[in-house]
């Protein structure tokens, strides 16, 4: 038998120390999306439930937690379409009619989607306030809004800022 060199040595023996690559595949944990039937695989990110709050208190604690007042317009017969993200593949939540008021409390950072709490109609023939929506005072630091109106993202080019 022949002798191997000393500096050979640890080179036959690096492919011993290696495992299989599948070894390390069965040890993943069953969260990730790689060893999912292929039905359980979204076909793209849109296809996936995918929803973004609306940040309320944005402008600090001493201003109200949402600083505008905006008005839909040029929504068409189809309204303007009340979405779970700032995206336009994004899950409608409800179409907003011509003229709807919403507070705008915050906007994505190219000014496309604004993000917004829908003020509630008043019942036709009266003319009592619309609900308090909570977002016309200051609160103490950014949150997702949780309150009792609807709340989205809207296009900003359907938006026409009427106060604020």
């Amino acid at each position: 038998m022949r002798a191997v060199p000393a500096l050979l040595l640890p080179l036959l023996l690096l492919p011993a120390a290696c495992s299989k690559s599948n070894d390390v595949y069965e040890e993943l944990p069953n969260s990730s999306l790689a060893g999912a039937p292929r039905e359980d695989v979204p076909e793209s990110r849109m296809d996936a439930p995918v929803a973004r709050p609306v940040i309320i208190g944005e402008d600090g604690p001493r201003l109200d937690a949402c600083g505008t007042l905006g008005q839909v317009t040029r929504s068409g017969s189809a309204g303007l379409p009340l979405r779970a993200a700032p995206f336009s593949d994004a899950k409608a939540l409800a179409q907003l009619a011509e003229g709807q008021r919403a507070y705008v409390c915050t906007r994505r950072i190219d000014q496309k989607w604004l993000g917004v709490v829908v003020l509630p109609a008043p019942p036709a023939g009266n003319a009592t306030p619309p609900a308090d929506c909570g977002v016309a005072s200051p609160v103490e630091r950014k949150q997702a809004y949780d309150g009792p109106c609807a709340s989205g993202w809207v296009a900003s080019a359907y938006v026409r800022l009427i106060a604020g």
